[in-house]
């Protein structure tokens, strides 16, 4: 069995369908993954992640590295026994935290608590400062001690404006990672018996010229996925389609395409897949939900979300989203999440991590479903 299998391809548009085969099960493309930080997905639980309809989330290398440790999650069985979460995780190679670090950035894209070299990267913790170093050949060790699915190559993830010079520096420094980290992940497979996949990552900023060349380096590399990352990604989501679209015609259709960091907003998705990506995580829909920030169809002052927190929620007696299927708005008004919210209560974000997810994954899986029916633009439009 094929890792990854195309199943439809709209007619009308870039977004497909498909299916990625993992022993700790299938996960149907185009999908959302939640992004369990610290081995957990704040407030939530895996029953509730299960029952949000999660097929996948998501683990930080960065964090996890720091605490508890790669090696206490190896000597446990890996990070799947560690939270009880049965299904696939992916996770990120501690590139994109390592960079955000460098709070202070030069015209070199360093700065802060990152050092960069050709070995690697220094940084200090940000829990107590004390000092750590990630290579090409670290953090694939890492990740499958972590014992993840599906990991991802180390890289140089660069800001989203950047002198072009640089740039195209941190991108071929990325590609001769991405060699480094192919070789030591042939020597990792099997350490916890069951295949780990791994997905290289396209850079080049924002420079189209550089992000082709990317590209096709990393496209010609074996890698099971290709992965689009660099700070424009999700953050600008304007630059994010400009990328989507110079890349595309490299990109092979047999493998699955991974836009890192997009979510932001729930209609980013869907630019993403009309631009033919697969796989999307963000940590900004459960970040949203703890400060109050709930998902809606309709828009309110130019976003798909409202402030709970807002007085005019104080009295209404509607659920979120009016339709909506999760847990939240089948049980609870607006006035109540307003309540938690003002007396400080947990519930309150749980319950609005719920929604939120549940909002995201139904998205998309609607979106599947426009596609299989090749109505994708009219679905998109529509929302």
């Amino acid at each position: 069995m094929t890792f990854f299998a195309l199943t439809h391809q709209d007619k009308n548009s870039r977004a497909r369908v498909g299916v990625i085969h993992t022993d700790h099960g299938d996960i149907h493309t185009p999908m959302f993954m939640p992004v369990g930080t610290q081995a957990t997905v704040k407030t939530l639980d895996s029953l509730d992640l299960k029952t949000l309809g999660a097929e996948i989330i998501l683990g930080n290398t960065y964090h996890l590295h720091l605490r508890p440790g790669e090696d206490l999650i190896d000597s446990v069985g890996g990070l799947h026994k560690f939270m009880n979460w049965n299904r696939p995780i992916l996770t990120d190679s501690g590139g994109f935290q390592v960079f955000s670090l460098g709070e202070q950035k030069t015209d070199k894209g360093q700065g802060g608590l990152t050092r960069i070299d050709e070995g690697g990267v220094t940084f200090q913790s940000h829990i107590d400062g004390s000092k750590h170093r990630f290579t090409p050949e670290s953090a694939i060790q890492t990740q499958h001690k972590i014992g993840a699915d599906i990991i991802m190559a180390f890289d140089e993830c660069t800001p989203d404006a950047i002198e072009k010079k640089y740039a195209a520096e941190a991108m071929e420094r990325t590609h001769r990672w991405a060699k480094r980290c192919l070789v030591e992940h042939q020597k990792e497979t099997g350490r916890h018996g069951y295949k780990q996949f791994i997905f290289g990552i396209i850079q080049g900023s924002n420079y189209e010229d550089l992000r082709q060349q990317s590209a096709r380096f990393i496209c010609d590399l074996n890698f099971d996925g290709i992965a689009i990352g660099g700070e424009s990604i999700g953050y600008n989501m304007e630059a994010t389609a400009q990328i989507l679209n110079w890349t595309h015609p490299i990109l092979p259709s047999e493998k699955p395409r991974y836009a890192m960091g997009v979510g932001l907003d729930p209609a980013d998705l869907l630019i993403a897949i009309e631009g033919g990506v697969d796989m999307f995580d963000c940590v900004a829909p459960t970040r949203l939900a703890r400060h109050g920030m709930v998902f809606t169809f309709e828009k309110h002052k130019g976003k798909h979300r409202i402030n709970i927190r807002n007085k005019e929620f104080a009295i209404d007696q509607k659920p979120l989203e009016k339709g909506c299927g999760c847990y939240t708005c089948q049980n609870y008004t607006r006035s109540y999440l307003h309540h938690l919210f003002a007396a400080e209560e947990i519930t309150g974000m749980r319950l609005a991590s719920i929604h939120n997810l549940y909002f995201l994954i139904n998205l998309v899986k609607e979106a599947q479903r426009a596609i299989l029916e090749d109505r994708f633009r009219e679905f998109k439009a529509s929302f």
